[in-house]
């Protein structure tokens, strides 16, 4: 073996030692996240999928938060041009009272739940843009009405005079639809803008005959759910950043809303 040999067999090994330093310290994450992977984020589990729901003794609750009290509606829509069906069960109304007593904690695996409601589960939603009226249907369908999203949209007032705009001005957002306050407006296939608050679908509700109680604060939330009701909620924003709007209707009402996020 000669001199240059040598010399490069020692020069091959520290070349050698040099990348396995690095392998150790800056690879390692790497080698870790192909060998031993993060285990996923525990989920929490879901309501109980009620199959065969029976009729409940309390009816659902409804909470929105109101519009202002100078705001008062000029448009003049037509009713629901449908009757009203019989209802397939008949909620009782129960007295509203102070905070009930926390029920017995439900156990989940290693989870404590202090309310824990079965309730229909839905898989996704009818269209992009139909989420308050698969909520409706989550309750409709826990409170034992076997009804379709498509019949509760076929029996919700809409208001088609506008499709709901959008306009940026330097004195914020403002979105040009119809009446949101009775009906519904916008395509819930593809219009981001589509919704209404709670006044269209409380009508929904009532053509069920089931009784509606409107709630705003979180004590009430609370209670309502200790006594085993429902809830349906609007809510256009998550926890995230969101921006406000204005909503104006065709008569040049303005509803306080928000862009959404």
């Amino acid at each position: 073996m000669t001199r240059r040999s040598v010399i490069g067999g020692v020069f091959l090994l520290g070349v050698l030692f040099i990348f396995a330093i690095l392998a150790l310290t800056v690879g390692r994450p790497y080698l870790q996240a192909v060998l031993r992977p993060e285990p996923p984020a525990p989920l929490t589990p879901i309501a109980l999928t009620v199959q065969t729901p029976a009729p409940p003794t309390v009816p659902p609750v409804s909470t929105v938060t109101p519009a202002p009290t100078t705001f008062v509606p000029t448009a003049t829509l037509a009713p629901a041009t449908l009757a009203p069906l019989e209802p397939t069960a008949t909620p009782s109304a129960i007295p509203l009272s102070a905070t009930p007593a926390p029920p017995t904690p439900v156990i989940v695996g290693e989870r404590s739940y202090t309310v824990l409601l079965p309730a229909a589960v839905k898989e996704g939603q009818r269209f992009q843009y139909t989420c308050e009226f698969d909520a409706a249907w989550v309750i409709l369908q826990s409170y034992g009405f076997d009804v379709s999203v498509d019949e509760l949209i076929e029996r919700t007032p809409q208001d088609t005079r506008i499709e709901p705009s959008i306009t940026e001005t330097s004195e914020g957002f403002f979105i040009y639809g119809g009446d949101i306050t009775q009906s519904f407006s916008g395509d819930y296939t593809a219009n981001f803008l589509a919704r209404s608050p709670s006044g269209a679908f409380r009508g929904l509700f009532a053509q069920y005959g089931i009784q509606l109680t409107r709630i705003g604060t979180r004590a009430e939330v609370e209670a309502a759910l200790l006594r085993g009701e429902l809830i349906w909620m609007k809510t256009t924003v998550d926890f995230k950043p969101w921006r406000p709007a204005t909503w104006i209707t065709p008569e040049g009402a303005r509803i306080p809303t928000v862009l959404g996020n």
